[in-house]
């Protein structure tokens, strides 16, 4: 449950999750132990459970908010979001049990982040070690944190803008050590091509766009009157105009992702299908024994039918709803499919969940526009339908990651399976809470006078802005045909990259997040994907992701994200953000930030660097 809730307070301030595998299997076995006992076995087992908090959670922030921001909820009903969230959890579960054979056995992907969760537990003798540095980094975190919004010391970005001729340059970052250990997780190929696309938007797209267009379109005509400063006007031209580049090679993305799999989805259900007619009547060694596929299939059945009646409640018509419940299944397994082959490439944190939704939620509003036509209610509904697919591919990765893991481990896999349902069970109870937590602290994605720095939440924005442009126009298909232009050349480059065996590759999706993410946000990211590549020059080798330094990098990020939430408590009780803030005139402002965040980055780089004179 803490993971989760950390995960969905930095999902919807960054726009990225990082798994939460290594840190709980941490934890486990430092609690464990002081408990007298604690195997590897046992500690798969906690593992495997703690990561259906941060899979559930990076669905719901993607998706569920966008019905805020549409004006269908005004806060997250506990009912809904709960059966939303657990049903498509659940199934993302259940569906990919077949594919366990396929992806992991016979065509043995790498899954990088399962194998490092191997590694920490196999060296759990060093838990100690580990558990300090985690700590010591979530103490880290939480200062920094508390410092800037519960003190309000510093404010939370540094940026600097100015108009040049008609054009517009911009620099900024975000003073978050969170993000620098973001940077530090997913390394630096990942973090060059987030950063990548927000230069595109930034420094090229923005200022190109404050020239030659600004001043002819009446969008802006008040901006330019008003004489608003350079910052603010090119915050407001990314708003309205350039992040939908980023809607265009986010549908791409999604849409290649499934074609570049469709070989191993295919082979992935015939080895299931194979493996249950071979083991009747047979006995199967305990590491080798999948859940029974008769109780996938009434869990399956059973997952359908309350998803059909929720939908039934949104569109009253018993034919759409099955329409979207038909929908549902079948995108909720092929992306299931493809979350889980991703999380074999790239590992859970890189996966390409919000891609996929995304090209969910372009195909289903285009099937219920034709259902519905221009009704007021299809936009609720493709999203519903995107935020149950959404739950489904995430825990549908996090689950064969976490099997890789057990396969390593020699654990029992219908065991697992069963651990990472009753996970999600546990999760999706404080999902609501956590969610109208931050909403009534910080709001999400649309500034107001009451929060005039909202939680970014980038996916959930992007789905409310194309369910809304389908139903009623307004999309800016100009922007999203050349955001989908770009998303071609990228997957080109890519192809390119991985024929000629390049080490670094170019996924698009990676790009077309940070082409939606403001620059500042993708900053410390850069940064922190720097220090890991400078961490391994000097180590001469490659970081097999379950070192010191990743561990300091999610403590940073789980101490942030926690305090964050409970700085959210105090805000929503008192209606006020400075609520523990000092007087004016004690606020040194942002270079004491930037010296505070440059700090825990010397200190992530020397943990990281201390661990190999140990070793």
């Amino acid at each position: 449950m803490l993971l989760g809730a950390a995960n969905a307070y930095l999902g919807l301030f960054a726009g990225m999750t990082v798994s939460a595998c290594i840190p709980s299997a941490v934890i486990s076995m430092g609690v464990l132990r002081l408990l007298g006992h604690g195997g590897i076995l046992e500690n798969t087992m906690v593992m495997t459970q703690a990561s259906a908090g941060e899979a559930l959670a990076a669905a719901a922030i993607f998706t569920l908010p966008a019905l805020v921001l549409l004006g269908v909820w005004d806060s997250f009903p506990y009912l809904w979001v709960t059966a939303i969230a657990g049903i498509g959890g659940l199934l993302g579960v259940l569906l990919t049990i077949p594919l366990r054979r396929a992806l992991i056995v016979e065509q043995g992907l790498r899954f990088p982040e399962g194998t490092a969760v191997a590694e920490v537990l196999r060296v759990g003798g060093r838990a100690g070690a580990g558990l300090r540095a985690l700590t010591v980094a979530g103490a880290a975190g939480a200062l920094i944190k508390c410092c800037e919004t519960g003190l309000k010391l510093w404010p939370g970005t540094a940026q600097a803008a100015a108009y040049v001729g008609q054009g517009i340059a911009y620099v900024g970052t975000n003073l978050s050590p969170a993000l620098l250990g973001i940077g530090y997780i997913v390394g630096l190929n990942v973090a060059v091509l987030v950063f990548a696309g927000s230069v595109i938007s930034w420094n090229i797209a923005i200022p190109i766009y404050a020239a030659w267009f600004v001043p002819g379109d009446p969008a802006f005509a008040a901006s330019l009157a008003a004489g608003t400063p350079a910052a603010d006007l090119a915050y407001e031209i990314w708003t309205k105009k350039i992040r939908y580049l980023g809607v265009g090679a986010m549908l791409v993305g999604g849409l290649w992702a499934l074609v570049a799999i469709r070989h191993s989805l295919l082979s992935g259900v015939k080895s299931g299908l194979e493996q249950v007619r071979r083991a009747r009547g047979t006995v199967i060694a305990a590491a080798e024994r999948d859940a029974p596929m008769p109780w996938v299939l009434g869990g399956i059945i059973a997952c359908v039918v309350p998803i059909f009646f929720l939908y039934q409640q949104i569109v009253a018509s018993y034919g759409v709803a099955a329409a979207m419940a038909v929908m549902m299944l079948v995108a909720g397994f092929l992306f299931s499919s493809v979350a889980a082959y991703m999380a074999g490439l790239v590992g859970s944190s890189n996966n390409p969940i919000s891609g996929v939704t995304m090209a969910t939620m372009l195909l289903a509003s285009l099937l219920l526009l034709a259902l519905l036509g221009n009704d007021a209610r299809g936009p609720a509904a493709a999203i519903m339908i995107g935020a149950v697919v959404c739950c489904a591919a995430s825990l549908g990765g996090d689950l064969l990651q976490d099997l890789k893991t057990g396969q390593l481990v020699a654990a029992t896999p219908w065991k697992q399976q069963v651990a990472l349902a009753a996970g999600v069970l546990v999760s999706v109870f404080v999902m609501a809470p956590i969610l109208n937590l931050l909403l009534k602290a910080y709001g999400i994605g649309v500034p107001t006078a009451e929060h005039p720095n909202p939680l970014v939440a980038p996916q959930a924005t992007l789905m409310a802005s194309v369910a809304q442009g389908v139903f009623r126009g307004g999309l800016p298909w100009g922007f999203v045909g050349t955001g989908a232009a770009i998303g071609v050349a990228i997957i080109v480059l890519d192809e390119w990259l991985r024929r000629s065996g390049a080490r670094w590759r170019a996924p698009v999706l990676a790009v077309a997040v940070g082409i939606y993410l403001p620059l500042e946000v993708d900053t410390p990211i850069i940064i922190g994907g720097l220090i890991a590549w400078a961490v391994q020059r000097r180590r001469g080798r490659e970081d097999s992701g379950a070192g010191h330094g990743t561990l300091f990098a999610a403590g940073l990020i789980t101490g942030e994200a926690l305090v964050g939430i409970l700085l959210a408590i105090p805000i929503v009780v008192t209606g006020s953000t400075e609520t523990f803030a000092l007087p004016e005139a004690w606020r040194p402002g942002a270079l004491l930030g930037l010296a505070a965040v440059a700090a825990a980055a010397v200190l992530l780089y020397r943990t990281a660097l201390a661990e190999d004179t140990r070793d």
